[in-house]
C-alpha cells in the first residue's frame, strides 16, 4: 500500500492497459484485489492493476467510504467524483492513458465508478451491484458499461440497476445488465463475463 496516495498497484513489465478497482461502503482498497489478480490472470493482455482506496474512514472505524452512505450524504456526492476523477486523470501514463483504463466497482464504488467515469474517456465500466445517484445523468458520449446484479440483493436492490440502465439508454453505446440469482456479491460465475467485456475493451 501506498498509504500517501491511498492506492495498491501491481504494473507487470510491458503493461500497455490497466483496471481501477473501486471497494464498496466499509472494505478497503485491498477488497477487490484477489478478484482483480483473477480477472488478469485470464486475460491475454498485460494489465496494471490499481485498487484505490476511499479517502474517508468509515463512521465504525473501520474500512473506508467514499462519502457518508447512512444516513446519505448526497451533497458530498459532486467533490467526492470531482476528486476521483483527478485521481483516476493523475493514474495516466507515457504507456497507459485513460483509453486503455478500465474500471470496475462494487456497490458504493460502482456507483461512483458510473458517476466518475461516465464522464471520462476511459476503456470500459463495470458496475457491480452499483446504483445512480440522485439526480445523475449519464452522458451521451461515455465509455461501453457492463452492470452485474442480483436479484435477490438485499443491500443495493437490483431495481437500482435497472434504473441505471434506463438512465445509460439515452446514449447508443454499448450498455449491457447481467442478472444473476444471488445476494449482494460478485460470486465466480460471473467472471468469465467481465473477462470476455475486458478483452473487447482492450484492443
Amino acid at each position: 500500500m501506498n498509504n500517501d496516495l491511498g492506492l495498491l498497484r501491481e504494473t507487470p513489465a510491458g503493461a500497455l492497459n490497466r483496471l481501477v478497482l473501486l471497494h464498496g461502503w466499509g472494505a478497503d482498497a485491498d477488497d477487490l484485489m484477489s478478484l482483480g489478480r483473477e480477472l488478469c490472470q485470464g486475460i491475454e493482455h498485460r494489465i496494471e492493476l490499481v485498487a484505490l482506496q476511499a479517502p474517508e474512514l468509515h463512521p465504525q472505524g473501520i474500512g473506508r467510504q467514499w462519502y457518508g452512505l447512512f444516513p446519505a450524504d448526497w451533497a458530498a456526492v459532486p467533490d467526492a467524483v470531482c476528486q476521483l476523477q483527478t485521481r483516476l486523470q493523475n493514474l495516466e501514463t507515457p504507456t497507459i492513458s485513460l483509453k486503455a483504463t478500465a474500471m470496475l466497482g462494487f456497490s458504493q464504488g460502482g456507483a461512483m465508478a458510473l458517476a466518475s467515469g461516465c464522464a471520462l474517456p476511459l476503456a470500459g465500466l463495470i458496475g457491480c451491484s452499483a446504483y445512480p445517484h440522485p439526480g445523475w445523468m449519464a452522458p451521451s458520449t461515455r465509455p461501453p458499461v457492463l452492470l452485474m446484479h442480483g436479484r435477490q440483493d438485499d443491500i443495493v436492490p437490483y431495481t437500482a440497476s435497472e434504473e441505471l440502465i434506463k438512465n445509460l439508454e439515452t446514449s447508443t453505446l454499448e450498455k449491457t445488465l447481467v442478472g444473476f440469482d444471488g445476494g449482494h456479491g460478485i460470486p465466480g460465475e460471473l467472471l468469465p463475463r467481465m473477462q470476455q467485456a475486458l478483452k473487447s475493451w482492450f484492443l
